[in-house]
């Protein structure tokens, strides 16, 4: 298990580069969205279709989404960040997230590995 400062860093730097991608998205698209990071948490408006968050969680060294289609916790394992229930990437898991809830079609290739 990496430490809280790697894995804050680590997080912190997976958050950035979805919201960085988010803008690239956002700047081919005519969705109505919005997003903001602060202090660990990315929340992404899709107007009527109501948020999506992703957040740090450090004790648990994992990566949380909320979503309309529900919860989903994301560990370090292998280079990615994979779903603790189903084995899904993040990438993947938030590609078609925000496909779904709110028409986005975001490349999120370029994610950086975590620290494991």
């Amino acid at each position: 298990m990496p430490s809280e400062t790697d894995f804050i860093a680590s997080a912190d730097a997976t958050l950035a580069a979805i919201g960085a991608a988010l803008d690239a998205a956002l700047d081919r698209s005519d969705a109505d969205a919005d997003w903001s990071l602060n202090d660990g948490i990315l929340e992404i408006d899709c107007d009527d279709h109501g948020k999506l968050i992703v957040n740090r969680d450090v004790p648990n060294r994992e990566i949380w989404v909320a979503a309309r289609a529900g919860g989903f916790h994301f560990r370090a394992a292998g280079g990615s960040w994979v779903d603790t229930r189903s084995g899904e990437e993040l990438a993947a898991a938030l590609t078609r997230l925000l496909q779904a809830q709110a028409g986005i079609e975001i490349d999120l290739s370029s994610l950086p590995p975590p620290r494991d």
